[in-house]
Formats: structure tokens, C-alpha cells, sequence
């Protein structure tokens, strides 16, 4: 089961996976999951500069990863689960195929037990009456 994916499917997703490789921007899509937040309030839990969580906000906001409205001069975040849409689909993906795989690999084992069940009580392949003694 193949699928084939577009450029900017990739590319969304590349995004994507290196918005979510670095430890302190999964933290910061923690912190924002259940509520909004502030960048200040974001940044203020992080023993780094509030450049530098800035920098984090725009590469998960690039990613698609975080929402941003402006409340005045503040700007608030919040997550945006539907924009891990494309690594989940990438992930069921694997998930999907193998599951498909372990079917038929349950089918066919359960054919060839069939298959000799029916060798050892006479139903079929060679050796007649199982119950006759051998002289």
C-alpha cells in the first residue's frame, strides 16, 4: 500500500518533524495545549532569553503547530492540533500497513494449521485410518 505524497506535503511535514525534535518547543506546545498563553507568559518558563522563545514560537507557528492572535500589544498562542494532521496521516500510514501485514500472516498461519489438522485425523493427505493398527 503505497501513497504517494506531494512536494508540499513532504515539505509540510519536514516542517513539522523539526518543529517537534527540539525539546523546549514540545514543552512550549505542552504549555499551550489546554489554554492560551501569552509569549510572556510562555517565556517566562524557560531559562532562556525571550528572543530565543520567540525564535521557537515562529518555527512552530511556521509549522503550523501554533495559532497567534493579538490581544493590543500582546500576542496570545495557543496549540493547533490539526496541524499535526500530516504526521499523524504519515504515522497510520506505517501503522495501517502493518496491521495488513499481521492479518495475513494470522491467515495463512491459520490455513497450514488447518492444513495439518486435517493430515493428522484423516481428513486429508496421506496415511488412511488413523485409528488402524500398523501390523
Amino acid at each position: 500500500m503505497s501513497v504517494k505524497t506531494t512536494a508540499d506535503e513532504r515539505e509540510s511535514l519536514d516542517r513539522v518533524a523539526r518543529a517537534l525534535a527540539e525539546p523546549r518547543r514540545r514543552e512550549i506546545l505542552s504549555l499551550v495545549r489546554e489554554e492560551e498563553m501569552s509569549a510572556g507568559e510562555i517565556a517566562s518558563r524557560f531559562d532562556v532569553s525571550r528572543p530565543a522563545v520567540s525564535q521557537h514560537l515562529g518555527v512552530l507557528r511556521e509549522a503550523g503547530l501554533l495559532g497567534e492572535r493579538r490581544e493590543g500589544a500582546r500576542r496570545i498562542y495557543r496549540a493547533r492540533p490539526e496541524g499535526l494532521a500530516g504526521l499523524r496521516d504519515f504515522l497510520d500510514r506505517f501503522w495501517t500497513e502493518r496491521l495488513e501485514r499481521l492479518r495475513l500472516a494470522a491467515e495463512l498461519e491459520q490455513q497450514r494449521r488447518k492444513t495439518r489438522g486435517k493430515r493428522r485425523d484423516g481428513r486429508g493427505g496421506r496415511g488412511g485410518d488413523p485409528h488402524r493398527r500398523k501390523s
